[in-house]
């Protein structure tokens, strides 16, 4: 959203009229009643308030001081028109949107979407447009919470003409951030280049963006958006080891599609080669005058291990398809095992299932990751990878990245698991919340420490067809934020890095790190410390 320009010839009177300013009346209210008057309008109006003189610009800048999200969704069959009802929706109050991000299905043009979206909201911030397995947010018509997940991404449909009508629908998040900085950035990998040397780059650009507008060099949160062919599991690594521990990341694995820098000259440099993902990176402002923003995260499981621990006999990589083909032995046994006989003893523990659920096997990893030229350092962490097959040679898996001697686990899809923890989620966000409250005093008034908004990163595979009822995942946060901004989306891979600020419990980040969930949700929670009163 532009701000109209503040030219004094805009207010002054037409030839042949009094010279009268005829807000003068207005100018004699008070600036509580102004405040009231203000906060009232849309934003595009409320821009426009901004400019008439520097009393009003005084009040407005109270406004906008605070942080703010604002989302909305539309399922409308007409691109043009869901653009424009969300768009409406979140200018419908005061707002100066730091970024934009816009989620959703296929039956729309992405680059259409980033076009009008950007048209609408500004030309000089980070938006990012990304291809979604369903949406989560408050319908900007009805104002109704919708979880909506679309299914033929992955029924196995071939029918386009069918997919695109059934997978039309939109959700945008615009968020006002005082005292943060916004700005995307791409993982940039020409043709025929490794990857690793490649994300060392963006983990350094990331780090150099944040050195610039803040002083420091790590980002107070990262969203991390990748593209379906690149391999996630290596650039959470690598963040994990460059960022501390009080920085979150989280994402969507294979969610990106199109982008705009809110820098052009950034955006530029897009042409040199492939994006296999883009980072919604949030740095401190070295400028910030008042208040603190928080980024927090919480994570709700949907998988349970069954049978006993393997180790990795033999292991080969198939490229073209990227997936990894072993054999493996039961952990303290010595014969080696194929995937046939592995998936049959698997299967006979999960007979009493009404339905076979989806299969995984957890690998833990010990790395060494570095990045540049520095001394690598040893990690330790869980990567899942689906269970394609099984054969009397060997077990298919997706991904890469396995060798020889690294122990894995299965782990299924469970509803049950996830239900209960969606349950410890709701009761963390209740503690998390009591324990802020009781850092304000009474006497606080809008100095009282709040969550403003929240986005979630939710399995396709979970929902209404999962759980046997509506908004599941994004019940916790509904229930204890009422009124909150919520938006979100189904992702094809939910990614965390589990950090100080995690809110309960991770049971994959004590003692091991896990970076790439299935089945699960992660939620991301922003709050605003307000400067602190003398009384």
């Amino acid at each position: 959203m532009e701000e109209p320009p503040c030219s004094s010839s805009s207010r002054s009177s037409s030839k042949g009229k009094s010279s009268i300013d005829p807000i003068t009346g207005i100018n004699v209210l008070s600036d509580d009643l102004l405040l009231n008057i203000f906060t009232r309008l849309p934003a595009i109006s409320f821009a426009s308030a901004t400019c008439v003189n520097k009393s009003w610009n005084s009040v407005c800048n109270r406004i906008i001081s605070r942080p703010k999200l604002a989302s909305a969704l539309s399922l409308n069959p007409s691109l043009r028109d869901a653009v424009n009802e969300v768009v409406d929706k979140v200018l419908s109050e005061p707002i100066r949107p730091y970024f934009a991000i816009v989620n959703i299905g296929c039956g729309f043009d992405p680059s259409k979407i980033l076009r009008l979206v950007k048209r609408r909201v500004g030309f000089n911030i980070p938006v990012v447009v990304t291809v979604n397995n369903g949406i989560i947010g408050r319908d900007a018509v009805t104002d109704e919470f919708k979880e909506v997940k679309w299914g033929a991404l992955f029924s196995g449909i071939d029918d386009e003409e069918y997919a695109r009508h059934i997978n039309e629908g939109i959700v945008l998040t615009i968020g006002c951030l005082p005292g943060l900085k916004v700005e995307a950035i791409p993982l940039i990998r020409p043709a025929k280049t490794p990857q690793e040397p490649c994300v060392d780059s963006f983990s350094m650009d990331i780090k150099e963006y944040s050195a610039s507008v803040s002083g420091h060099q790590f980002p107070v949160g990262i969203i991390l958006f990748g593209e379906a062919s690149s391999d996630m599991k290596l650039v959470m690594e690598k963040l994990d080891y460059a960022m501390p521990m009080d920085t979150v990341v989280v994402g969507d694995e294979r969610g990106c599609s199109v982008f705009r820098c809110g820098n052009d000259s950034r955006h530029a440099c897009g042409s040199k080669g492939c994006i296999e993902a883009v980072a919604l990176v949030f740095a401190q402002d070295r400028n910030r005058s008042s208040g603190n923003i928080r980024f927090h995260v919480a994570f709700s499981n949907g998988v349970s291990p069954v049978g006993g621990r393997y180790k990795a006999a033999s292991v080969r990589t198939n490229k073209s398809d990227c997936s990894t083909w072993l054999t493996a032995k039961r952990e303290g046994h010595q014969q080696p095992l194929d995937g046939q006989t592995i998936l049959h003893d698997i299967n006979t523990l999960l007979e009493n299932h009404i339905e076979p659920p989806e299969l995984y096997i957890g690998v833990t990893k010990h790395r060494k990751v570095s990045i540049g030229a520095e001394k690598p350092m040893p990690r330790t962490c869980i990567a899942y990878h689906g269970v394609v097959g099984g054969d009397e040679e060997y077990l298919y898996v997706d991904g890469m990245g396995i060798k020889t001697g690294d122990i894995f686990q299965f782990y299924h899809s469970d509803p049950n698991v996830a239900l209960a923890s969606l349950t410890e989620v709701r009761g963390s966000f209740k503690k998390f919340k009591l324990g802020r409250n009781s850092r304000s005093s009474e006497n606080d008034g809008d100095n009282a420490i709040n969550v403003f908004g929240g986005i979630v990163f939710a399995c396709y595979g979970r929902g209404e067809s999962f759980f046997g009822r509506l908004n599941a995942d994004s019940s916790p946060f509904l229930e204890n934020f009422p009124g909150v901004p919520l938006a979100g989306m189904f992702c094809g891979g939910e990614m965390v890095r589990p950090c100080t600020t995690m809110i309960g419990l991770c049971p994959d980040a004590k003692p091991i790190s896990c970076f790439l969930h299935v089945y699960s949700s992660v939620y991301l929670l922003m709050s605003y410390d307000p400067p602190s009163v003398d009384h």
